[in-house]
């Protein structure tokens, strides 16, 4: 974790509400970290529905496979999460120490082992000693309580500065019922699939199925449009549980496809909460000082404005402009050249926030560098592409690239 807290964090914090069916306690293991919690255990007394999405990455965690192989089941009784070593590129130790993980928790808990979800955060390639952390299941499985989020997403960080947690409320068939979530990230954030790791929770009584089509299709312009390196986590987690507490005040069961009207509100809710998080892991990216918000419309279709924008933002040409306060617009034309999409230098026009930088292939006419660099100076930078060409259309969420990324992944492992 870094000493101090990132700039752009909430100026406020969040008041957490508690969220019935779950129980969630946290303990110091000395995993990596000394004086600070690093194990959180998430228990369902009762059945939860369960989704979850993970990374594409085509070296995978341990726990991340082993999530994927009892995420099929539909159901969660106990979730372990470690941070400080992520258990990944472990091989036979790596399996070894999911499995120790999962029978204790199990025990624990007095359910099955395929009821459990596991994930794991840190340093690639160390051996985890699960013995170290799979010791105080037992404690925390009965010690757990239902508003102990924030505690929670502290217990997850690495590199973070400070806990992510975010609420939102919807109606569901006329009866209210809360989502809360967590997340941790703040460096190798370019997701194929979600961020590092975020659990969301919800009382509400939905399915496996229709949870999961949720999850997949909120993924989409939340987790999977933010970056802050370019690079893919092998360990990315992002799940989704449903405890079905909300069924005592009266919410029907879900019985409906995905797309059913009755679920508009919960869809919402569920949306805006996944930006909300992913937007945090942004604003904490490791070393940054300023959030850039990236828009190209004009393009021949959405995916190609998609790949534009990220060809943006991972530019470390632009991200160290914004880092420098330096209205560069040049960079902006060089990563929208080489992004392999469709573009038209002539019919290019940019933006830096209300400020017109380029138009027409060249230099705004009126182009005020006071103005643009005004704009450069702010911590929330919007920047705004037209290619020119089609009505495809996409927006990324990134942060600059200062001295002090380099400084963080530097001695990492140290």
């Amino acid at each position: 974790m870094s000493g101090s807290i990132s700039p752009l964090a909430p100026e406020r914090p969040v008041e957490m509400p508690a969220l019935r069916g779950v129980r969630m306690a946290t303990a110091a293991a000395g995993i990596k970290y000394r004086d600070r919690t690093d194990v959180l255990m998430m228990v369902f007394d009762r059945p939860a529905a369960v989704a979850g999405v993970f990374t594409r990455s085509k070296c995978p965690s341990a726990p991340v496979d082993f999530c994927r192989a009892n995420l099929p089941g539909g159901i969660a009784r106990a979730v372990v999460v470690n941070s400080g070593n992520a258990n990944a590129f472990t091989g036979r130790k790596g399996r070894k120490a999911t499995a120790m993980t999962a029978a204790a928790a199990a025990k624990a808990v007095g359910c099955d082992e395929g009821e459990v979800f596991l994930a794991s955060t840190g340093v690639i390639g160390e051996p985890l000693d699960a013995a170290k952390f799979s010791g105080v299941l037992d404690g925390l499985a009965v010690s757990g309580s239902e508003d102990f989020w924030v505690e929670a997403a502290r217990a997850i960080m690495t590199t973070d500065t400070y806990p992510k947690v975010a609420t939102r409320r919807a109606d569901l068939g006329g009866v209210t019922v809360t989502l809360n979530g967590i997340a941790k990230g703040a460096g190798m954030i370019a997701p194929d699939m979600a961020t590092m790791l975020s659990f969301v929770v919800t009382d509400a009584d939905i399915p496996a199925p229709v949870l999961q089509s949720l999850l997949s299709a909120g993924v989409g312009p939340t987790f999977n449009s933010i970056t802050v390196d370019s690079d893919t986590s092998t360990s990315d987690t992002l799940m989704l549980f449903a405890t079905g507490a909300a069924a005592a005040d009266g919410q029907e069961p879900v019985t409906g496809s995905p797309d059913d009207a009755a679920l508009d509100g919960f869809r919402a809710a569920l949306d805006d909460l996944l930006r909300d998080l992913a937007l945090q892991v942004v604003r904490d990216g490791e070393g940054a000082r300023k959030m850039v918000e990236i828009t190209v419309e004009g393009a021949e279709n959405d995916a190609a404005a998609r790949r534009i924008a990220f060809s943006i933002a991972n530019s470390p040409l632009v991200k160290t402009a914004v880092a420098g306060e330096d209205a560069n617009w040049g960079r902006v034309v060089m990563a929208v050249g080489k992004s392999g999409e469709a573009a038209d230098r002539d019919r290019l026009a940019i933006w830096f926030g209300d400020i017109r930088v380029a138009v027409d292939g060249e230099r705004d006419p009126v182009y005020s560098e006071e103005a643009a660099s005004a704009v450069m100076k702010k911590q929330d930078i919007p920047i705004r592409v037209d290619i020119g060409l089609g009505d495809g259309r996409a927006t990324v969420w990134t942060c600059d690239l200062t001295k002090e990324y380099v400084e963080i992944n530097g001695d990492y492992r140290s």
